[in-house]
């Protein structure tokens, strides 16, 4: 009678597998993993916001374009104007298939004027807390003790002693990079708008980042920097072929492209970490209500964590950015007479 009843069991799970995999492959045709992922980390031109019974809510973006003459539109009159989106999601002329000259606001352009008008208010308002208060007689309130300890963290253990004596001529650059960039991760966690836009994930902003530190240690290199690179303290042989300063000068370029991709690619990992998490919910949805109702509890769980884990990098790549820049800065400022002495 087991036997019986076990050859039945099989039988059936036989039957329902091939109607379960077509459910759960239905529910992935449905359902575009790559679309919902790259869809949320890479750029727009319309900031989406939710979906509401299968109708999208999302706020349209001005597109502006030099393509025979200046057109400035709304992005959902886009196809009105003559113009489309590629396979790439870029704009292109819809009879031509070329792309003009874009310079339109997208999502990631709004998030990062957004970020950096919140990035002058609170340097601004701290600034006023200390213009209207006597440090001296009381101790910082509200915004200014929230960004003191960061300051001066910043300043007194990273740029002062990676920099040297001259530290104070890069102060400002530097705090303005930790800031910037701790304040654009940290509203790429953030889910709601003007929050999500996934800006020092994307590899422009970040090479911008870096070139501005390329050029602070370049162009304020003082002689025994260029020395060191040109005319190297190495066996003759080595700069007549010339192998030591040909490996100095790339290590010129090589040293801001290392901040450019640690920064993006630690950013963006982190995002489609955790979209990835989210697609679990929506993957498993044809799997039956146990199934998905338990996977739906763990990808809470779990976003939760790489939420919070997100912020603790939010605040280490800023920090690590900012090392970076102040030792290579640093080590563009050398004393060889100061440290003979």
């Amino acid at each position: 009678m087991r036997r019986l009843w076990l050859i039945l069991a099989m039988l059936l799970a036989t039957a329902l597998t091939p109607a379960r995999a077509q459910e759960a492959d239905a529910a992935e045709e449905e359902f575009d993993v790559t679309h919902f992922i790259f869809g949320h980390i890479g750029d727009a031109y319309e900031w989406h916001i939710t979906e509401i019974k299968g109708k999208e809510i999302s706020i349209p973006l001005p597109c502006i374009v030099i393509d025979d003459g200046l057109h400035v539109f709304s992005s959902r009159k886009m196809e009105e104007h003559g113009y489309t989106l590629n396979a790439d999601g870029k704009l292109v002329n819809a009879a031509t298939g070329a792309r003009p000259v874009d310079i339109s606001i997208t999502k990631n352009v709004l998030g990062l004027i957004f970020d950096s008008i919140l990035l002058v208010l609170l340097i601004l308002l701290c600034a006023r807390w200390y213009k209207r208060h006597d440090v001296l007689k009381e101790k910082p309130t509200g915004l200014a003790a929230l960004l003191e300890p960061l300051i001066v963290m910043i300043e007194n253990d990273v740029i002062k002693d990676a920099v040297g004596p001259e530290y104070k001529k890069f102060s400002p650059y530097l705090l303005t990079a930790f800031f910037f960039i701790l304040i654009n991760n940290l509203m790429g966690i953030f889910p709601v708008f003007p929050g999500g836009a996934n800006i020092t994930g994307n590899i422009a902003v970040t090479g911008v980042m870096a070139l501005f530190t390329f050029l602070m240690v370049n162009l304020f290199g003082n002689k025994h920097y260029w020395k060191d690179i040109l005319w190297p303290d190495v066996p003759l042989f080595l700069k007549a072929i010339p192998i030591m300063p040909v490996i100095e000068i790339l290590g010129m370029f090589t040293k801001p492209f290392s901040l450019m991709i640690r920064l993006f690619a630690n950013m963006l990992a982190g995002h489609i970490m955790l979209l990835s998490v989210i697609a679990l919910i929506f993957l498993t949805a044809a799997l039956g209500p146990v199934l998905n109702g338990s996977m739906t509890v763990v990808a809470a769980l779990f976003g939760v964590f790489l939420d919070c884990l997100e912020i603790l990098v939010a605040f280490l790549q800023a920090y690590v950015f900012t090392m970076l820049s102040a030792v290579f800065i640093g080590l563009a400022h050398p004393h060889p007479e100061t440290e003979t002495n």
